[in-house]
């Protein structure tokens, strides 16, 4: 963390900015009518992939995909609902070098995934592949979970997670069958001594169908995971919303 007189010359220089709508603030983040906009999802939720109920429900809840299939992830959680709002600041990280956004983020993914974050005791990020990563020249999600790691004094490790494989965007497939297919055994783990017997943070920017942190989860699992809970800045909730 920057020094006060530091911080204070930065913001002169630089002044900090809406992440929404790029208006005037007083430090990084959503200015107060962006702010009223976000949906965050802090209700009732499936207790395994974190779906939003519409309703409160007494006890552990599934939602009904979880209970016909359940997922290799032992839970997921996400902060915001994907939409209009929240998605240009995610996109804007993404895409467009927003990497100043990082440090909010992850104080947003410390304070919503602190039960997650209890249980876990390494941090990994869903990797690119280097092809990706040469093109982007980083990943949003790898920086996302470095800064949390960091601020909540837990290991990182970027490369104990690879995608072994190139594959097209998700953003480009048709279906949730159609993401299934792309991403399957795209991911290995180089060291399984690095994962055996750990309980593993994956960190990513945003949940779709899930098909993605599934095989992940799936790769963890089999180098010896013994739990794999994911933390996401996003979740979409509606198939329209679905981030490209």
């Amino acid at each position: 963390m920057a020094p006060p007189v530091a911080k204070a010359l930065l913001d002169l220089l630089f002044p900090p900015l809406c992440i929404g709508c790029r208006g005037p603030v007083a430090e990084t983040g959503f200015c107060a009518p962006c702010w009223s906009k976000v949906t965050f999802l802090d209700g009732p939720s499936c207790a395994c992939c974190g779906l939003p109920f519409g309703v409160a429900l007494e006890g552990v809840m599934l939602c009904a995909a979880c209970l016909a299939t359940p997922p290799a992830f032992d839970s997921a959680r996400a902060i915001l609902s994907y939409d209009a709002h929240s998605g240009a600041a995610i996109l804007a990280l993404k895409h467009a070098d927003r990497l100043e956004l990082v440090p909010g983020f992850a104080r947003w993914l410390g304070r919503s995934g602190r039960a997650l974050l209890e249980r876990c005791d390494l941090v990994v990020p869903v990797p690119l592949h280097r092809t990706r990563l040469w093109q982007r020249r980083y990943n949003q999600a790898a920086e996302l979970a470095r800064r949390l790691a960091g601020d909540c004094n837990r290991p990182f490790n970027p490369l104990a997670l690879t995608r072994s494989r190139a594959t097209e965007s998700q953003g480009a497939m048709a279906s949730a069958k159609a993401r299934r297919r792309n991403v399957q055994r795209a991911f290995k783990v180089p060291d399984t001594a690095r994962i055996a017997g750990r309980h593993v943070l994956l960190v990513d920017d945003v949940l779709t169908t899930g098909a993605t942190a599934e095989a992940c989860a799936r790769a963890l699992k089999r180098a010896g995971a013994e739990e794999v809970h994911v933390l996401a800045l996003a979740r979409v909730v509606k198939a329209s919303q679905i981030p490209i």
